[in-house]
């Protein structure tokens, strides 16, 4: 592993999957020793993500999010927050810019909202933000496809990630299940990691919505740090001292 980050993001997935295991276990899956894999658990644990036992750890019931997602269900959950969240992002579009949007049920009410007059290209993967873009004359799309998941209507390939990488965008709205402070931003899917990497790498100005059930949460896939980001969308559920903490990176918050 290469940093801590990456460490206790690996322990809270191998966790999630098989629910208990043995320092032995962990430090031989991870490449290190014994004593650092407890440090690392000791640090999960003080955040009631993990239990430690004496040979192991367990993980903490309810501090990780389920691993099964579906985006009509997501969609259905906190749906006005998720509308004003979309609205105010809308707002930050400008007349011939080029921007990614990232699948989810946030950023299709970013899609909902673009204005009708508005000249943009936007770059897209999937499904439910093709169609609304689609709508709107002004809009050119650019489209990474491959296979479709029904559950979350993202289409995937090497080929769509490697569209993205070539493609440079002023502003690249990226959605999340999860942001934690020290197990940075995540998803649910696995297969969503690299084609969010591609898009936050590929854009000038990274912004992330997310509403504020998400914060203090975590999801197995993490993709990016919350430095990473140039500025947040959420709504005014957010805890104060995650908006502070966000304040202190110097990313530019935006609470609708």
């Amino acid at each position: 592993m290469s940093s801590r980050r990456d460490r206790l993001a690996a322990i809270v997935q191998i966790l999630q999957v098989q629910h208990a295991a043995t320092l032995a276990e962990l430090a031989e899956r991870l490449s290190v020793s014994e004593m650092t894999i407890r440090r690392d658990l000791n640090l999960l644990a003080r955040d009631e993500i993990v239990k430690v036992l004496h040979s192991g750890a367990i993980l903490n019931p309810g501090s990780v999010g389920s691993s099964r997602y579906s985006l009509a269900e997501a969609g259905a959950q906190r749906r006005e927050l998720k509308m004003a969240i979309g609205a105010r992002a809308a707002t930050m579009l400008a007349e011939g810019d080029v921007v990614i949007i990232d699948g989810g049920s946030t950023t299709e009410y970013l899609a909902k909202s673009i204005p009708e007059t508005l000249r943009l290209t936007v770059l897209c993967w999937a499904l439910n933000i093709l169609v609304e873009v689609h709508r709107r004359e002004r809009c050119s799309l650019v489209f990474a496809g491959g296979s479709l998941h029904e559950n979350s209507l993202v289409f995937e390939s090497p080929e769509g990630v490697g569209m993205i990488k070539r493609y440079r965008a002023n502003k690249a709205f990226i959605s999340a299940s999860g942001v934690s402070e020290k197990l940075g931003v995540t998803c649910t899917n696995a297969y969503e990691i690299e084609v969010k990497k591609a898009a936050i790498r590929s854009s000038l100005d990274r912004i992330l919505l997310v509403d504020s059930s998400k914060y203090g949460t975590i999801q197995p896939a993490y993709f990016a740090d919350l430095s990473e980001f140039t500025a947040v969308v959420t709504d005014s559920g957010i805890p104060p001292e995650q908006a502070e903490y966000i304040r202190s990176l110097g990313i530019a918050l935006h609470i609708t």
